[in-house]
């Protein structure tokens, strides 16, 4: 009798979920998505590079010079690349779609403008 009930009262109430595609929610504070630097605080340390758990970032040359490329399909967001850079050169966004069908798509390079 009490599963009746429950069942009626399920029933007659809103769903809790929500519509995905049509209907979001904004992330909540402190949310940890992807990573973007900042090449002008960059000092091309690489300690974003050695610290990284998943080794989705990748430093080509030392210094200035350097350039960094940023493997999405390899990270696991935990912002520890964001945490060790001493430049602070680092910011974790809220950006979390980030799904493709290319990995190519899936490759972020950011080099310093001279």
């Amino acid at each position: 009798m009490a599963i009746i009930k429950e069942a009626i009262k399920q029933l007659l109430s809103r769903p809790v979920t929500l519509k995905y595609p049509f209907e979001r929610v904004a992330p909540p504070e402190g949310f940890r998505g992807r990573p973007v630097w900042d090449m002008r605080r960059c000092i091309g340390c690489g300690l974003c590079s050695k610290i990284c758990p998943s080794g989705a970032i990748e430093i080509i040359g030392k210094g200035k010079e350097a350039k960094i490329k940023y493997y999405v399909d390899r990270c696991m967001f935990c912002g520890q690349c964001a945490e060790s850079c001493p430049r602070n050169a680092i910011a974790m966004t809220s950006e979390f779609e980030l799904a493709n069908y290319s990995r190519e798509k899936m490759l972020y390079e950011y080099e310093r403008e001279f």
